[in-house]
C-alpha cells in the first residue's frame, strides 16, 4: 500500500471527525456521545438488535452497553419480538422520539453550517465529493467468500438473479429451458450481513471452470463488484487447478458483455446449447 495514500486517508479522517464534532463528549451539543446518538437515530421506528449490529458494524457487547445506557435514560426499550421470541427489538420511548427529533434538527443545522461559508459552486463540489466518498467506502465494505451452493443466502441470490433476467432478456426467459448444472462453489458478496452479489462456478470438463449466475444487487451496482467477483473467481479457478475459464451470456446484458471483454475473456464458438445464450466467452489462465 502506498504510504502517501494511507496518510491522505488519515488526514481526511482527522478533518471529518473534528468538523462534525465527533471528538466531543456531547455530540452536537446534545446530552450524549456520538455512539449513543447514532444508535438512537438508527433505531427510528424500531429495529431488531441483530440488524442494528450489522448496520453499524458494532461488536455485540459494545452495542449492548450502548442500548443499556439509552434504556437507563428512558429513551429505549428492548423486548422480545411478538412473532419470534428469540429476536430482540429496540424501540424508542416517547422521550426517545423527542430526543431523536432534536437530534435531527441539530444534524440539519450542523450540515447547513458546513455548507454556509462556501460558494454555491463549492457546495455542489463538496456534496458531490461526499457522495463519491460514501460510494467508494461502501464498495470497500463488501466482503466476498466462497460458500456452499446450498447456503440460504445463495439460494436467495439465485432467485433474485432469475427475477432480474426475466425482466432484462428482450427475447423472453424460460427458467425450465435453461441448462442447470450442479455448481461446485459460489462466491457470495456481503455488505454487513446482507447478500449483495454472487457468482457460481462448476467444472464442465477437467481443467475448465465455468461461470454461472453472476448477479449484483441493484443497490451495489456501479461499485466494481462484478469485476471483483470475476477476479476472485479467476483466483479460485487457479487454486482448483483450472487452466481456463468460460461463460455464456445473453445479448441483452450489454454491460456484462463489456465487463467480460475488459477482463480478458475472448468470444469463442458456442460450447453448449444454452437456449438463452448469444455470446460464448473463454479465458486462458
Amino acid at each position: 500500500m502506498d504510504p502517501s495514500l494511507v496518510a491522505a486517508v488519515r488526514g481526511f479522517n482527522r478533518t471529518v471527525t473534528q468538523r462534525i464534532g465527533a471528538l466531543n463528549d456531547h455530540y452536537m451539543g446534545g446530552a450524549r456521545p456520538l455512539g449513543e446518538a447514532r444508535l438512537l437515530w438508527e433505531i427510528g421506528d424500531g429495529r431488531d438488535v441483530r440488524t442494528l449490529r450489522a448496520a453499524l458494524g458494532l461488536d455485540s457487547g459494545y452495542l449492548s452497553r450502548l442500548l443499556r445506557a439509552l434504556e437507563a435514560d428512558g429513551l429505549v426499550t428492548v423486548t422480545a419480538d411478538d412473532a419470534d421470541r428469540r429476536v430482540r427489538v429496540a424501540r424508542l420511548t416517547a422521550v426517545g422520539r423527542k430526543e431523536r427529533e432534536d437530534l435531527d434538527r441539530r444534524s440539519d443545522d450542523a450540515a447547513a453550517a458546513i455548507l454556509a461559508p462556501l460558494t454555491e459552486r463549492q457546495q455542489q463540489r463538496l456534496v458531490a465529493a461526499m457522495a463519491e466518498v460514501s460510494r467508494l467506502m461502501r464498495a470497500g465494505a463488501v466482503e466476498i467468500e466462497a460458500v456452499d451452493p446450498a447456503h440460504p443466502d445463495v439460494q436467495a441470490c439465485f432467485e433474485a438473479y432469475f427475477e432480474d433476467i426475466t425482466v432484462l432478456f428482450e427475447d423472453g426467459f424460460s427458467r425450465a429451458a435453461v441448462l442447470d448444472p450442479v455448481v461446485d462453489v459460489v462466491l457470495l458478496a456481503r455488505l454487513g450481513e446482507e447478500a449483495v452479489g454472487c457468482l457460481a462456478l462448476y467444472e464442465p470438463e477437467p481443467g475448465v471452470c465455468e461461470v454461472k449466475r453472476m448477479w449484483i444487487h441493484a443497490s451495489t451496482r456501479g461499485l466494481g463488484l462484478g469485476r471483483r467477483l470475476l477476479v476472485e473467481a479467476e483466483s479460485l479457478s487457479r487454486q482448483r487447478g483450472a487452466t481456463a475459464m468460460r461463460l455464456e451470456t445473453n445479448r441483452s446484458l450489454t454491460e456484462a458483455i463489456a465487463l467480460y471483454r475488459s477482463a480478458g475473456f475472448v468470444e469463442v464458438p458456442p460450447f453448449n446449447a444454452e437456449p438463452h445464450a448469444h455470446h460464448w466467452f473463454r479465458k486462458e489462465l
